[in-house]
């Protein structure tokens, strides 16, 4: 039995991408309806996911899951963090600032973090979980793949940024990669207790 789960994102990459980790789920995902925006007042990625989640589940009464993700730099004390979407105007923006701000400070530790949460249709948040990737943040951008930071994200144990890596090779290490299996078990014996 196939059951409906709505994705609380209008983006129809992070559709994509979800539905390639959910496959043999038995769930069907879809987007939230266009119209419906849930403002991200949340200081942590978790608190993000849970707002999104639960008021998209409550304003279509159907399960939903959401996602927050972005980039912590440690010399930076954590940030963009939960800011990292709108720490510029567009990718290229976001990146030059980054890279500004870092300057030539020699500590380029950096994790990306994901935290997913699944609401039931009356909104009650039922799982969640979160997915850290380690690396680093390289002097300048390498790799025409992927998006956001990925081209400046530098995994040292495969010797590639994000965009330099086949698109399964990053969803295998990826921060929501983490998340999103770390729910696949509990996902499915949701779907059989319904």
């Amino acid at each position: 039995m196939t059951k409906l789960l709505v994705v609380a994102t209008s983006n129809p990459g992070k559709l994509r991408e979800m539905q390639a980790y959910l496959a043999n789920s038995d769930w069907e995902l879809t987007l939230k309806p266009q119209e419906l925006e849930v403002e991200e007042t949340g200081d942590t990625f978790a608190a993000n996911a849970c707002l999104k989640a639960s008021q998209v589940a409550q304003a279509t009464g159907q399960w939903a899951i959401a996602d927050d993700s972005g980039l912590e730099v440690a010399a930076l004390n954590g940030v963009p963090g939960v800011y990292s979407a709108r720490y510029g105007n567009n990718d290229s923006e976001r990146i030059a600032r980054l890279l500004k701000e870092l300057g030539n400070e020699v500590n380029r530790q950096a994790q990306f973090v994901c935290a997913v949460a699944i609401a039931r249709p009356d909104g009650a948040i039922i799982l969640q979980s979160e997915g850290i990737c380690r690396g680093e943040i390289l002097h300048a951008p390498r790799g025409d793949g992927g998006f956001g930071y990925d081209p400046i994200f530098y995994v040292p144990e495969k010797q590639l940024t994000f965009a330099e890596m086949a698109r399964e090779l990053k969803g295998s290490i990826s921060h929501r990669g983490q998340a999103l299996n770390a729910l696949i078990p509990q996902l499915k014996t949701l779907l059989s207790n319904e």
